[in-house]
């Protein structure tokens, strides 16, 4: 891709993580716009209408906390991406389709000292994917992203995929005891320690524990 002439459009709530992003070997070869912001449901349109971008080729969201209620009011009519790649939390399994109740100044950090509480379940974005027109084709290993697609781009070589042949715990050794350091949980404990935090249930929106 980065020898295809593309342009794109970066938000991010960290100014460090741009400037980062602008010391990049190829930044300057291409047509990359930034702006620093912490993104919500109530401010996403604005800010990608801002951006001046539509008919775009692919969309990632990872924001660590609201990921699902963002994209649920992300208005797709504009942007109309070919491809959606979301962070999913593993930590939530394949069998719920749960997210965490929204909070403008969600802080995974905040919000459990083992920083394994934010987003949501990959059930919770095949049903969402669902609803505005994208199909689960697959996930990476390291099974922290999610991949869809467009439903008319579908094909014989592009074909949806069942959760249960998508799914990936995460690999990343990322929770913490409640010193702040590195815990290095392994899968089966990592659910746990979260255990009765609340959930939606994004089928019924009512409140869950996990």
């Amino acid at each position: 891709m980065v020898n295809n002439g593309w342009s794109g459009f970066v938000l991010d709530s960290s100014e460090q993580n741009l400037k980062k992003l602008q010391n990049q070997s190829w930044f300057w070869k291409y047509d990359l716009r930034w702006k620093a912001a912490f993104i919500s449901r109530e401010n996403i349109n604005y800010l990608m209408e801002e951006s001046g971008m539509s008919e775009i080729g692919l969309l990632h969201i990872d924001i660590d906390g609201n990921d699902y209620h963002v994209l649920e009011a992300l208005d797709l009519n504009k942007l109309n991406p070919c491809i959606l790649i979301l962070e999913c939390n593993s930590v939530f399994g394949f069998n719920r389709a749960i997210t965490i109740p929204y909070r403008p100044d969600f802080d995974r950090a905040k919000s459990h000292f083992s920083k394994l509480y934010f987003g949501a379940s990959l059930p919770a974005f095949q049903y969402l994917g669902e609803k505005k027109g994208y199909a689960l084709i697959g996930s990476n290993r390291a099974g922290n992203n999610a991949y869809f697609v467009r439903k008319d781009l579908l094909n014989q070589k592009i074909k949806p995929y069942p959760i249960e042949a998508v799914y990936q715990i995460s690999q990343f050794k990322e929770s913490r005891n409640e010193n702040g350091s590195a815990s290095n949980l392994a899968e089966e404990n990592r659910l746990k320690i979260i255990q009765g935090m609340e959930v939606i249930n994004v089928r019924t929106n009512e409140i869950e524990k996990l």
